[in-house]
């Protein structure tokens, strides 16, 4: 099994991820489905090789995954490009998950993000949050902002990941990127030391347990912009699990920090495009005063949907608004849009009222954008998606 080959082969056919095991043939995700990328058989043997090449200049994490049976690494192929990789144990047995990073980090525009990111990735502190389920475009995402941010400004810039996926040159900022277990031995040693190394923009690779929360709370605190992603589906769940980070003493005083540094969230879901690919679906929430209000308030926390709707003048988008939108643009069919939607009913009902105030004015192109954009974004808060929320 020639790996070089394989992963050649998985960008030839558009797919974002291998997937190597033991006695089944390399499979590569394209469009979101697996599909077989060779019809060999990988071996016991095979795979022991490539644990061998991808760890060649980290000998460290291969002792590790001996003992521990989980790794996280990246490789370079030659001439194809950078992957970040998992290996772990399964029965025994090695597998693998390559996931393809792109050389050029793409645009907003390129990505298909709304106004909103950029506005977020405009602010000079803070903390904001881009969530989402495993392969949804997280890093993709926070890689747009951070180049953006290096184009655009003369600071500095330190990233911890687990591993370095999109690697950044020094534009306007010098970028220094942390791998742990390569450059630094954990989350939590690093995040201890980034504030010494006179940072403007910390980006944290995931949030996931109470001290790289409480990291991140106190480096915003502290004046600084802090990017970092989150495994949660939208932004009302991302306040909520943000604050279960910590005790249940202390969710009061959190949710009061929360509501003082918390910047925005930018929330997404990949689907299938209709023709073929995959588009994002993104919500977006910008920090306002009544959001503010409804994070202090842990009873009012899923009133942040609500007002995310309403929000428009500020940027804001919530997921429901924009699978309406992909629904009357054709850009993603029903029936996965209705699979996507945080409530499938109200989605539903969302549809059926901006299809009649797009009838109601007949072949009248300029009147039915008009008709689309007021019922998407009620200005009064009624009709439209509002409407649909309370019924």
């Amino acid at each position: 099994m020639d790996l070089n080959a394989l992963l050649a082969r998985l960008i030839e056919v558009g797919g974002s991820d291998l997937h190597l095991k033991v006695s089944s043939p390399p499979m590569g995700r394209v469009d979101g489905a697996l599909v077989e990328v060779d019809d060999c058989v990988v071996s016991d043997a095979d795979l022991e090789a490539v644990l061998g090449i991808i760890t060649e200049r980290t000998p460290a994490k291969r002792e590790h995954f001996f003992t521990s049976g989980e790794l996280d690494t990246a490789y370079i192929a030659d001439t194809i490009g950078r992957f970040r990789v998992n290996g772990y144990r399964q029965r025994g047995s090695i597998s693998f998950a390559f996931r393809y990073v792109p050389r050029v980090v793409p645009s907003f525009k390129k990505l298909g993000l709304p106004p909103g990111v950029e506005r977020l990735a405009n602010l000079q502190r803070g903390l904001i949050l881009v969530t989402g389920a495993t392969g949804s475009g997280k890093s993709t995402t926070l890689a747009a902002m951070v180049d953006h941010i290096n184009r655009t400004r003369q600071q500095h810039i330190v990233t911890i990941e687990d591993p370095i996926e999109i690697v950044h040159d020094d534009w306007g900022c010098i970028v220094n990127q942390r791998e742990i277990g390569l450059d630094t031995e954990s989350y939590e040693q690093a995040l201890r030391r980034v504030l010494r190394q006179d940072p403007d923009v910390i980006l944290i690779g995931e949030l996931r347990d109470e001290e790289s929360a409480r990291a991140a709370l106190q480096a915003a605190e502290s004046g600084h912009l802090v990017l970092s992603t989150m495994h949660t589906m939208d932004a009302a769940e991302t306040v909520g699990r943000l604050v279960e980070f910590f005790p249940v003493p202390k969710h009061a005083m959190v949710r009061q920090i929360v509501s003082g540094v918390l910047r925005g969230a930018v929330s997404q879901r990949l689907l299938p495009r209709v023709g073929g690919g995959r588009i994002v679906a993104v919500e977006v929430m910008v920090l306002t005063g009544r959001i503010a209000d409804l994070i202090r308030d842990p009873a009012k926390t899923d009133e942040i949907r609500g007002a995310i709707e309403e929000g428009h003048y500020h940027l804001m988008q919530s997921f429901q608004q924009r699978l309406v939108e992909l629904v009357l643009e054709g850009l993603v069919d029903m029936d996965t849009a209705i699979s996507a939607a945080t409530n499938a009913h109200n989605f539903q009902i969302a549809v059926e009222h901006a299809l009649k105030a797009k009838a109601r004015d007949g072949a009248d192109e300029s009147s039915e954008a008009d008709d689309i954009v007021s019922a998407l974004h009620p200005p009064d808060g009624l009709g439209g998606l509002r409407l649909a929320s309370s019924g």
